[in-house]
């Protein structure tokens, strides 16, 4: 995997240490590395940014299908444009996600592009999308929930480690009230927990 964000890899390897079908086996946080990476792993499959430091995952992307045409890459990026998308995969990457998508749908994208099938994020732009669609692509499915202003600058301050304490000085409002607002999103988002909140609030950092 490759990301030049580490909280973001932190999070995401959290999510999955435990996971059955998931195993990531290394992390770096530039294409450079990448490259050595995956001829030293021999992974499956491979997760990569577009714009990192050294090398992009574009380049990053040819480089590997070249030496390695077997292993299946997956970008994992901020941006929707159908260019970005277009040069991913005319690099060689079979699936295309946005980091705001969540890490449910990177678990899904994971493994239907390890399965050998095409996956887009249903965020990215659909008029360019369509002229790829054949029997074997797999366009994931968005899981909207509405959080309130309120809500949403809590979980941004989450994302950042703040206790609720800290957040209740932050924003003028009792702790409480904060506490208050922690079981409402843990409830809304249907998490077992603050954990699982914490998690949710890093995966989802770049959407705010």
């Amino acid at each position: 995997m490759a990301e030049d964000h580490q909280m973001l890899i932190d999070g995401i390897k959290s999510f999955f240490e435990y996971d059955d079908e998931i195993n990531i086996i290394g992390t770096v946080n530039n294409g450079e590395e990448l490259v050595k990476l995956v001829s030293l792993k021999q992974p499956k499959l491979v997760i990569t940014d577009i714009r990192m430091p050294k090398m992009d995952g574009i380049e990053a992307t040819k480089i590997i299908k070249q030496k390695h045409p077997e292993i299946k890459v997956l970008a994992m990026t901020m941006f929707d444009q159908p260019n970005a998308i277009k040069q991913m995969l005319d690099a060689g990457a079979t699936g295309y996600i946005l980091k705001n998508s969540g890490v449910k749908m990177l678990s899904k994208a994971i493994i239907s592009v390890a399965n050998g099938e095409t996956f887009f994020d249903p965020n990215v732009a659909f008029n360019f999308m369509n002229s790829y669609v054949d029997e074997n692509v797999t366009v994931g499915k968005s899981e909207k929930v509405v959080l309130s202003n309120r809500e949403k600058e809590i979980l941004q301050l989450i994302a950042k480690g703040k206790t609720s304490k800290q957040i209740s000085e932050e924003l003028f409002i009792a702790k409480t009230t904060v506490d208050t607002h922690r079981k409402n999103m843990i409830r809304k988002l249907n998490l077992n927990g603050v954990n699982e909140l914490m998690k949710y609030a890093i995966d989802k950092k770049y959407n705010f």
